[in-house]
């Protein structure tokens, strides 16, 4: 079957020993997935069961139990593989971008020299030796600032002077052509794992004031409250409520609180862990590439417009019937124009969503600092509800000491051990009465 993977980082980080209160805070899951998922890798890891005289059940795995499921699955093997040639494809993928631009521009450049060679030398053969040949010009303005440069042997000099002027802080180890692709694309969504950071700031929220909190405590970190009754009644607890498995508790004087169980016990004696106010997104990036490597990839896609636009002017007059490479640019003429308008196109629409987007990010951070900030400066009814949930608050760390049942040995042997155990408080007891 299918293992989670947070789940079997949750349990290298808590040290191979853990409840399910320990992994579900650990990993942000619900306390029935992360029960169901440690079942099914204690089951195909080799972990074992052990039960606490309270009850509490606790899963101790082996240090190398991923390598005991790599030589079980080959699927797991199969994974590992593929994820190291993707990142080969997804790297190929990215400079293949600005490969295309460099041909495209190489294409239609080159093209252009072939006709207006071509007609130059048609002029000469006209003209005679009165003609004294001619001269062909090219507008510094259709190469573009650097695009001799960049076809220059001593570029890499040239690129090590103007990196040289950066300063160090800022210094940049994109190269070109995955800036092409940084410039079309980005560099991917900086709050991909915002949900798993939500959750784990909850579970930790609520594991550092030892299973007991307040809505007050929570609302910080999750995004909408809802309006009217939704919001007084706290009804945006309920999917925390149902992740961990907590229950509501109501004072006499009618204020709620909440009391989350699963969460109170663990393998390990939880400390106080550092977690964030309130859950911050960060904002969109346009691109991680230097404003040089910009403004290079943006140069250069204006340059691959205005040379096809020049190469269109030159192809109307017939010259698609010189054959070779000007009879294949012609072919894909609309290509290379369509390529180059979608090179400088995607981007500036880009760059538009990406400032809507980070007015909406910028939104929802500055409602959560606000509760944030309701929560610091608490008045007298919320220091009431702190004070009702903290009777509710416990930590219950299970040691080795209060096992009374484990699979790692047999029963028999357990139940000698555990007599034997009893006999020597027992005698202890005696001595010290003595």
């Amino acid at each position: 079957m299918a293992l989670n993977p947070s789940i079997m980082q949750a349990v290298e980080k808590l040290d191979y020993r853990v409840t399910v209160g320990d992994v579900a805070a650990q990993a942000g899951l619900e306390v029935n997935v992360a029960e169901k998922e440690l079942l099914a890798l204690a089951s195909e890891a080799g972990g074992h069961l052990q039960v606490a005289q309270t009850g509490d059940i606790l899963y101790q795995f082996p240090k190398h139990f991923r390598a005991v499921l790599r030589n079980k699955y080959w699927r797991l093997r199969l994974k590992e593989w593929w994820e190291r040639v993707w990142r080969v494809l997804f790297y190929l993928i990215r400079i293949s971008f600005g490969i295309i631009l460099l041909l495209s521009i190489f294409i239609i450049f080159a093209t252009i020299f072939i006709i207006l060679t071509s007609v130059n030398r048609d002029n000469n053969n006209r003209g005679g030796r009165s003609g004294g040949g001619s001269i062909i010009f090219f507008p510094r303005f259709l190469w573009g600032p650097d695009l001799f440069w960049f076809f220059d042997p001593n570029y890499g000099r040239y690129q090590q002077r103007r990196q040289h002027r950066r300063s160090s802080s800022s210094e940049n180890k994109m190269n070109f052509l995955e800036s092409v692709f940084s410039f079309l694309f980005g560099d991917g969504n900086p709050n991909a794992n915002l949900e798993e950071r939500r959750w784990q700031a909850i579970a930790t929220t609520i594991r550092n004031n030892k299973g007991a909190v307040v809505a007050e405590q929570i609302a910080p970190y999750l995004d909408e409250l809802g309006e009217g009754y939704s919001q007084e009644f706290e009804d945006y607890m309920l999917p925390v409520l149902s992740r961990f498995n907590g229950r509501p508790e109501v004072s006499p004087d009618g204020q709620i609180v909440y009391h989350f169980p699963e969460l109170q016990v663990s393998a390990q004696q939880q400390n106080q862990q550092s977690v964030a106010a309130y859950l911050r997104e960060s904002p969109w990036r346009f691109s991680e590439a230097s404003s040089g490597q910009l403004s290079l990839a943006a140069g250069l896609g204006g340059v691959n417009i205005v040379g096809g636009l020049f190469l269109g002017y030159l192809l109307r007059d017939g010259a698609s019937q010189l054959g070779g490479l000007v009879a294949f640019t012609a072919s894909i003429y609309w290509l290379l124009i369509g390529y180059g308008i979608a090179f400088l196109a995607v981007p500036l629409g880009r760059y538009f969503w990406i400032k809507w987007r980070n007015q909406k990010i910028e939104a929802r951070n500055e409602r959560r600092q606000k509760r944030a900030i309701a929560l610091n400066q608490a008045d007298s009814e919320l220091q009431k509800k702190l004070t009702f949930a903290n009777q509710f608050a416990a930590q219950n760390t299970i040691s080795g000491e209060d096992i009374a049942y484990t699979t790692e040995t047999d029963l028999i042997e357990q139940e000698s051990q555990r007599s034997a155990q009893i006999d020597a408080e027992w005698r202890r007891r005696l001595e010290e009465g003595n």
